[in-house]
């Protein structure tokens, strides 16, 4: 009997996508006992199936958890340590945004989040325990060498302006041109900054009221594609922000890129970034958002000129006091903001507020202007007391964030109340609440009916909270 060719076709069609489900599932069965030997601490075993096949190392189950992420959640020292020799990334996250080291606080393993916290910065021994990276918070990594002594050489200035490399970033209205881009089928939208090179921006400099600021030299140790050699030495690439008064609708044709725009709400846009430009973005538009509002001498009224590659602005009238002696000329403003999680007496409750303009539902830590002559520690206890009437002892500094909404710089603090009646100021708050620690680790594990929720993840206040919940967490 002869099998038509049709009918022999679909039946190798069969046979191929059985196989390949079977393949599949084996793959797939391999992947689950290896996460399941790291969930248990089965160190052999690991070892064992890692020998095998070396691409488990990273490789997520169902769940979206790695073996690191399982083995830091059970408290699994040995199996970290394992992997970690192996050369696993640390920094992958599962799909809560939390990577192994998150995990690890989170759940109270201190021994194995200070293994995954451990650099091979050699200063480590001068400050024990502590570890820069955990406090690096959105906005404030640096990704370029701002070289402040470059900005007085004009003639250097001048020559990194018009080099092939240099990159520039567009601003309008204090907003960053950006594009956005969906990655094949996945639901998620990359947003990144829209680089110009100087032939694109030439006309824009020339205007008087354009205003130039020089962010600096990528800082990368590996010189990469964007170097330009200038008498046989390579040299990193430099950066310039560039403000302009210009049609936005007309900026945005300049662009090789597609799907770009200007951020409209800031405050949330420009949270989508990677963490890099985020950086360049915080820098680039507190200095500009400055300008836009030092155009005159704040000593005689005079207008003002910007200086020293954006960084200055010196008043036009010679006969100007700002002008002579050690009598200080115009620099950029930077706010400082106390911003506090106040920890219950009892250590299991936190203090959050929520203002009018917040989303429905959700706290976030109160904050704060610090006021001239004032410390730290004092402008955290008078602005809780101000605005929540509870009275604050011990403040603890925990870590930092630039804010350029326009230009602030948010210190972040925990306090510990000696008193807990509260009294909202309803000037400045509209609800403050203790919320218990329970409650929290629901709203961070974005539980099915949490009793509020917290800001995003890029915000200090979202930090201070995850930061208190892994300090000494025993769940």
């Amino acid at each position: 009997m002869v099998w038509p060719s049709a009918v022999v076709t679909r039946l190798l069609r069969r046979v191929v996508a059985s196989m390949t489900s079977l393949q599949m599932s084996a793959a797939e069965e391999m992947v689950e006992r290896f996460l399941d030997a790291a969930a248990r601490g089965d160190v052999t075993q690991v070892s064992v199936l890692l020998s095998h096949s070396p691409s488990l190392i990273n490789r997520k189950g169902n769940s979206g958890w790695t073996a690191l992420m399982l083995a830091a959640r059970n408290g699994q020292y040995p199996v970290v340590e394992a992997l970690l020799s192996q050369g696993c990334d640390k920094m992958t996250a599962n799909s809560s945004s939390q990577t192994a080291l998150d995990i690890a606080k989170f759940w109270g393993h201190r021994h194995i989040s200070n293994l995954l916290s451990r650099t091979d910065d050699s200063s480590q021994w001068v400050l024990p325990g502590s570890d820069l990276s955990q406090h690096e918070n959105y906005f404030s990594r640096e990704m370029l060498d701002r070289l402040s002594a470059k900005r007085t050489d004009e003639v250097w200035l001048k020559a990194r302006q018009r080099a092939p490399d240099t990159i520039y970033l567009m601003f309008s209205n204090l907003n960053p041109m950006i594009c956005s881009s969906q990655d094949g089928d996945k639901v998620e939208v990359s947003t990144k900054l829209c680089r110009f090179r100087y032939e694109e921006v030439q006309d824009l400099l020339e205007k008087p009221s354009t205003m130039l600021i020089f962010l600096g030299v990528e800082k990368n140790r590996k010189l990469s594609s964007s170097t330009s050699v200038d008498e046989g030495v390579q040299k990193p690439a430099a950066w310039f922000a560039v403000g302009t008064d210009e049609d936005a609708a007309e900026l945005l044709k300049r662009s090789r890129e597609k799907n770009c725009s200007f951020p409209k709400i800031p405050n949330r846009d420009l949270l989508q970034l990677k963490e890099n430009e985020a950086g360049v973005v915080a820098q680039a538009r507190s200095v500009l958002a400055w300008h836009s509002r030092y155009s005159f001498c704040p000593t005689c009224g005079s207008g003002t000129k910007a200086e020293e590659g954006g960084y200055k602005r010196s008043c036009l009238n010679s006969d100007c006091k700002s002008l002579k002696g050690v009598h200080n000329t115009c620099y950029p403003r930077v706010d400082p903001v106390v911003i506090m999680l106040v920890i219950h007496p009892d250590g299991n409750q936190c203090l959050l507020g929520r203002k009018k303009v917040f989303p429905t539902g959700m706290f976030s830590c109160l904050a704060g202007f610090i006021e001239p002559g004032e410390a730290i520690e004092d402008a955290v206890r008078r602005e809780v007391e101000e605005e929540s009437g509870v009275k604050v002892g011990p403040v603890h500094y925990v870590s930092c964030q630039p804010w350029p909404m326009p230009s602030n710089l948010m210190i972040g603090c925990l306090g510990v109340a000696v008193s807990t009646d509260i009294k909202v100021d309803e000037n400045e708050i509209e609800e403050a609440c203790w919320f218990t620690r329970q409650q929290v680790v629901e709203s961070l594990l974005r539980g099915s009916r949490p009793a509020f929720t917290i800001p995003p993840s890029q915000t200090i206040a979202h930090q201070l909270i995850r930061h208190w919940i892994g300090m000494n967490s025993n769940l």
